[in-house]
């Protein structure tokens, strides 16, 4: 085949695949099997391998996943993404319409939209092709995802009219995917993602385009950054406009001409939300009017012409079957409810922690009860009550046992503890939750050593202390079920990186009594060296901010062990560092910070940073973040789902700011 041949049949294959991928992806009305799509698909792949020349920036074989990235580049947004108040009740609603009534007139009408549960996102297209696509970040500057944005099938690459615009919408991971992805991740022993979102945000940051488009994510885009000269001049327009360009809306939304329609559209999907194929965590409500909105105007954060009504959280009913009992890596024993399999918020739930034998007493929780579960914040599943007027008379109290289930040892209930507790130093659950703490995302952070792989390996007397992790072969992990040479190379590589880790990520994962990680940092920081902190003194160690006798009598005692000393020369030995690599915070008195010498305390899901990542940019600036709100708390930062400690920071006055206004602070 010559060139002008190739030419015409890569043309053609394109405009197949193009108009297939439209059919299945965005009208959800395939005309091919999904092996006919393959085929053309693979002959167009082999084409452009043959003549590279003919690749272009809109074929969809970019899809597949390109090169792996470095870093993500910051990208500034041309019109800034704002984030949306909030109203979580009726009253909520009839607040914000009285607000618009009084701005704008009687005559306006709303547009209602399903508030997909997932990462925002901005694509920029410049004379129809698919240039650039970013997170929202901060609102104003945001990161270039443009590669793993180009694996979601349902964004187009080139628009079916040669426009230049950028439109934003929401990635999300569909449940179907989601629920796939978590299997995947359980038969190789790795962290299950908590939740779709979580699950999509973690996917569209991957540097690696094609672990993305493994993730089989998807789109609805919900609005034009600047309509321009389109001739749109409402919302719904803007909608239908995207659809005509080729994009994928939502078509749940609904126009309203009234706040009573909002809230009749709003309590509909209450109860339609479970039988959705993907999650929504509310509703979102806009004037429809463009004029209009712009005479309503914005605030520094967010518009005045939107809000977004959030769900209350899910509440189902179901049996508890029976209570579980597990052992922590430091002894304490903890019951959990096993439970009929139930789905809130979008997941199967069988387990809900019931946290000590107290509340179970508190709740009177008997095996056999019917009881009301729920996700605090749609994420972790509880108890939240018994039904006990639907007892039949069968169900059996429980009943905490006097002996460790895992070694037998006798149980204690240390003084001023409500939890018991194993005191056996040799005890193997112990030992397990161990080992599966040191390996974990916080301490030192091995891919591929999740819980199931740890359990496996200590099972078979592969490991039995930490130092073993080390000294694993590739021998030895072949020779065990469900690993693979390529899984063990990976493996073997992240416990090879691990070795580097800072010295507080050790520290953390040797899982010292009292010792969090916050308290590992500042101890790292200190000393610098391990073999300082193994010899510091207990007036040493409570000289420093943070460290109480507690925590200073548990470390001087780790350290004086046998097994200790030996265990630290073991990791010295087989190259681990033992170091502090990290910048020393800046303190009160040299940081001219608004944060410098006052306590903090984050609350909520924070969307551009990670709980740690604030933690880390706040101590850095001479702050100092506490777990829970007191007279002593200085400013609380609430992300959404805010709870109890909100609550409580308001009823003592204490400031409070959302996450826009910690980054603004941060970017100063």
């Amino acid at each position: 085949m010559d060139l002008l041949m190739a030419e015409q049949k890569i043309t053609e294959l394109r405009s197949q695949l193009n108009q297939y991928g439209y059919e299945y992806y965005v009208l959800d009305q395939p005309s091919v099997s999904d092996a006919e799509y393959d085929r053309l698909m693979q002959e167009l792949l082999e084409l452009e391998e043959k003549f590279p020349e003919l690749k272009t920036p809109d074929s969809p074989s970019v899809r597949v996943g390109g090169a792996v990235l470095d870093v993500f580049e910051k990208v500034e947004h041309r019109t800034p993404m704002l984030s949306l108040g909030n109203a979580f009740n009726e009253q909520d609603l009839k607040d914000f319409d009285r607000r618009i009534r009084q701005a704008v007139g009687e005559d306006f009408s709303y547009v209602c939209e399903l508030k997909i549960d997932g990462l925002a996102v901005s694509l920029r297209y410049e004379d129809g092709l698919f240039i650039q696509g970013a997170t929202r970040g901060d609102g104003t500057i945001g990161e270039d995802i443009t590669a793993n944005l180009k694996t979601i099938q349902s964004i187009p690459l080139r628009l079916r009219e040669n426009v230049s615009l950028e439109v934003r919408g929401e990635a999300y991971m569909p449940k179907r995917s989601f629920e796939a992805l978590n299997e995947k991740r359980a038969e190789r022993g790795e962290e299950l993602f908590a939740n779709p979102r979580n699950a999509a945000a973690g996917s569209l940051r991957q540097l690696d385009p094609k672990i993305a488009a493994s993730r089989k994510l998807d789109v609805f885009l919900y609005g034009i950054g600047n309509v321009g000269e389109s001739g749109v001049v409402s919302h719904s327009e803007g909608l239908d406009y995207l659809d005509q360009l080729g994009f994928k809306t939502n078509k749940e939304r609904r126009k309203c001409a009234t706040i009573d329609e909002v809230i009749e559209y709003v309590n509909s999907w209450v109860e339609k939300r479970p039988h959705l194929p993907y999650e929504i965590d509310g509703i979102v409500i806009k004037v429809n009017s463009l004029e209009q909105q712009a005479e309503l105007g914005t605030t520094a954060k967010s518009p005045r012409w939107a809000i977004a009504y959030k769900f209350p959280a899910e509440e189902v009913v179901t049996t508890l079957l029976d209570i579980e009992l597990s052992i922590g890596r430091t002894g304490v024993v903890t019951p959990t409810a096993i439970l009929a399999p139930v789905k809130v918020a979008g997941t199967t739930v069988q387990r809900a922690s019931l946290h000590n034998e107290d509340l179970i007493r508190e709740k009177d929780i008997k095996i056999g009860d019917q009881v009301v579960v729920k996700k605090a914040g749609d994420i972790i599943p509880e108890v939240v009550n018994v039904l006990a007027d639907q007892r039949t008379g069968n169900e059996v109290d429980f009943h905490m046992p006097t002996h460790c289930p895992e070694c037998e040892s006798d149980l204690v209930r240390l003084e001023g503890e409500v939890a018991l507790r194993c005191i056996n130093p040799k005890c193997p659950a112990q030992i397990r939750e161990g080992l599966i703490h040191f390996v974990s995302r916080n301490a030192m952070n091995i891919d591929g050593l999740g819980e199931k792989v740890i359990s496996q390996l200590f099972a078979e007397k592969l490991i039995s202390d930490v130092a073993d992790i080390y000294k694993l072969t590739q021998e030895q992990l072949l020779a065990l079920e469900r690993m693979g040479e390529k899984s063990v190379s990976n493996l073997l590589k992240a416990i090879e990186t691990s070795k580097g880790n800072s010295l507080e990520k050790l520290l953390f994962g040797l899982g010292i009594r009292h010792v969090g990680a916050k308290a590992a940092k500042t101890l790292a920081q200190v000393f610098g060296l391990m073999n300082k902190l193994a010899d510091a003194s207990k007036e040493e160690l409570i000289a420093i901010n943070e460290i109480g006798d507690k925590m200073a009598d548990s470390i001087v005692a780790y350290f004086d062990q046998e097994e200790a000393k030996e265990l630290l020369e073991e990791l010295a030995a087989v190259g681990v560092n033992l170091e502090y690599k990290g910048t020393k915070p800046v303190s009160a008195e040299e940081s001219d910070s608004i944060f410098a010498g006052k306590t903090v305390v984050l609350t909520g899901k924070l969307e551009q940073l990670s709980r740690n990542e604030a933690k880390e940019k706040i101590e850095a600036l001479g702050g100092n973040v506490a777990g829970s709100v007191s007279k002593k708390t200085h400013l609380v930062i609430a992300g959404e789902d805010a709870g109890s400690k909100l609550t409580k920071a308001q009823e003592l006055g204490i400031e409070v700011w959302d996450e826009e206004k910690l980054l603004e602070e941060l970017n100063k």
